[in-house]
């Protein structure tokens, strides 16, 4: 019987806590689960209330406080936290998410048919509002799909994610690099740091969660704000790990032609309805260019929902 940590960083989201850990009671799964919660919140703890209120639940529950601001900060709390327990693998849930109620039991499948030792699945919206329909084509608004359960060449992000502890006990500590502290991207940076030692990633279609999208996230200001970041914090992680000068020619090709070609493709993409996606591409190559000139983007120093 697999012995599982989920893994939740939390700052001033009681709502969305609640729910989350309401939705871990009740999956169906054999597995035996921790769960712990890293409330990042120095002034509030209103993470740590959720906790304290839910009474008998059914889990083992672990909350405490992670005084240090920051979501690499919390994550690293969280890991350190983890690895003092017994346990074969470790998910990562986001305080706005939550799962279905066999989330568990699909990354565990998908994890003994492919031999993987991180998966991602797949992330469904909810939203307060209805999105725009340009928003809705972005990153952050529209769901994160894969295109089947199996093997694939990298992850991105941390959120709905299941690792064999091995991935964190290999990688030199911290695992997530505080440098990425409000900005975003220290997730994008640990799966890099993963892939060069040799890991492998898969997908798992079975294991699929929520995710509530606040009307403050669901405006195509919001979504060209997050594909700015996104190209912000890739250059960061880019440049940290020091690529050779073909990859970096490739990177600065890329960003000239984003610039280059943007009044030809918004305009097919005004024919087709699709303009947005020129858009989002020229906010990732000012985020990249905004990186290499040392300029940082820190999207999460705004909390969006509770």
């Amino acid at each position: 019987m697999a012995e599982v940590i989920v893994a939740i960083p939390t700052f001033r989201r009681p709502q969305g806590l609640r729910r989350l850990l309401e939705a871990l009671a009740r999956l169906r799964t054999q597995a035996r689960l921790t769960v712990l919660v890293a409330d990042n919140d120095g002034e509030r703890h209103e993470g740590l209330a959720v906790c304290a209120s839910l009474g008998n639940y059914r889990w083992r529950l672990d909350a405490f406080a992670v005084a240090e601001r920051g979501i690499a900060q919390a994550r690293n709390a969280l890991v350190e936290r983890a690895l003092a327990h017994r346990c074969d693998f470790i998910a990562m849930l986001d305080d706005d998410e939550w799962p279905e109620p066999d989330w568990l039991d699909g990354f565990l499948e998908t994890q003994r048919a492919t031999g993987a030792d991180a998966l991602h699945g797949d992330i469904l919206r909810e939203f307060e509002i209805p999105p725009g329909p340009w928003a809705a084509r972005c990153d952050g608004v529209a769901p994160l799909l894969g295109p089947r359960s199996g093997p694939v060449a990298m992850i991105e992000g941390s959120g709905n994610v299941l690792l064999k502890r091995d991935c964190f006990e290999a990688l030199q500590k911290p695992c997530f690099d505080p440098a990425f502290a409000l900005s975003g991207g220290e997730d994008r940076d640990f799966f890099e740091r993963l892939r060069r030692r040799g890991f492998r990633f898969a997908w798992s279609k079975e294991a699929v969660v929520h995710a509530f999208v606040p009307s403050t996230r669901a405006t195509l200001g919001w979504a060209l704000k997050r594909a700015y970041r996104v190209g912000n914090s890739d250059m960061r992680v880019f440049l940290k790990h020091a690529h050779g000068a073909r990859d970096s020619t490739r990177e600065a090709v890329k960003i000239a032609a984003a610039i280059a070609l943007f009044p030809f493709l918004f305009a097919a993409g005004a024919a087709t309805g699709t303009p947005v996606q020129a858009l989002r591409r020229l906010c990732r190559a000012a985020g990249k260019i905004a990186a290499i000139r040392g300029r940082f983007y820190d999207e999460y120093a705004v909390t969006h929902g509770s």
